[in-house]
């Protein structure tokens, strides 16, 4: 399970979820278990800890 350390970083890996890129430019969180979106960041960057689809 991930952990938050309170320094600006994750310790560990988001299981069972991936992130990709919306065509807005947004990065979007999906559940791989069952493919639903399930989040959308618009403050810019990319999620921590969360690994990334397709590259």
């Amino acid at each position: 399970m991930a952990k938050n350390t309170g320094n600006n970083y994750r310790r560990g890996e988001v299981r069972d979820r991936s992130q990709t890129h919306a065509p807005n430019g947004n990065a979007v969180e999906r559940n791989t278990t069952n493919g639903q979106f399930t989040n959308q960041k618009t403050s810019g960057g990319d999620f921590k800890g969360v690994r990334h689809e397709g590259k």
